[in-house]
């Protein structure tokens, strides 16, 4: 499945077959939640967010490209992200875009 943030894939023709989109809200375990509020106070990277951070992108991901093949899309064009905190050390992340069929 190729997967592109442009609209257009150049030299391809393409119908669009609609929007597909994949979301998951992800959380720490609260012995890391608890240790990302102390690496607060000193500064610096969050690893333990920015890996869950990762870890709910590449869901969102699958789960849109999952969406996309059951339209029997062959690539999706257009793909964004989205996030937005739900809960204190949880996030929801999206990945959207529109699935096509090449001609």
């Amino acid at each position: 499945m190729k997967l592109v943030s442009i609209e257009t894939i150049p030299g391809t023709e393409f119908e669009a077959l609609g929007l597909v989109k994949g979301t998951v809200v992800q959380s720490k375990n609260f012995g890391k939640d608890f240790m990302a509020g102390m690496k607060t106070l000193v500064g610096g990277e969050i690893k333990s967010y920015t890996e869950m951070l990762n870890e709910a992108r590449a869901i969102a991901t699958k789960r849109m490209v999952d969406e996309a093949e059951a339209l029997g899309a062959d690539a999706v064009v257009g793909v964004r992200y989205g996030s937005s905190a739900v809960m204190q050390g949880a996030a929801e992340v999206v990945a959207y875009g529109t699935a096509v069929k090449f001609k």
